[in-house]
């Protein structure tokens, strides 16, 4: 490299996909991550995805071994974000199905592109962490 030449060549960066007017915005999305980042509610979004369910198929339906009163809190702060609609039928106990409203419906076809960019990603992942776990033996990253 000759002495004028001090500058670094970076390949170019594709401008970002998503941006928010100020880092304070964070353009809703910490809302939204909040109610999905919990264990349950995409398991409950991917189920009432193929149409509705009373409460114990549900219950029966999600991998895992959700309890009652996790899958009613589950349900019932989905419902309140408008992603869930629940209709009580007024019988002797009461019962109550539950399915996805349209917005409900329409996250779930981002969780199917996150399910599938996971599934193509999986690979290259688990050899990326496999390399860095033998580059730095004595981390706790896991």
């Amino acid at each position: 490299m000759s002495a004028g030449h001090i500058t670094v060549t970076t390949p170019a960066i594709a401008e970002p996909v998503i941006t928010c007017e100020t880092p304070q915005d964070e353009c809703g999305v910490r809302d939204v991550l909040d109610r999905l980042d919990d264990k349950w509610s995409v398991y409950v979004v991917v189920e009432l995805a193929s149409g509705i369910h009373r409460f114990k198929e549900l219950q029966r339906a999600i991998p895992g071994d959700i309890s009652q009163r996790m899958l009613t809190l589950t349900v019932r702060r989905l419902e309140r974000d408008g992603l869930v609609k629940r209709t009580v039928y007024p019988t002797i106990p009461p019962q109550a199905e539950y399915g996805l409203t349209e917005m409900g419906h329409s996250l779930t076809y981002i969780i199917k592109t996150l399910a599938d960019w996971s599934i193509a990603h999986r690979p290259a992942i688990a050899a990326s962490r496999e390399g860095w776990d033998a580059a730095h033996p004595d981390s706790d990253v896991r």
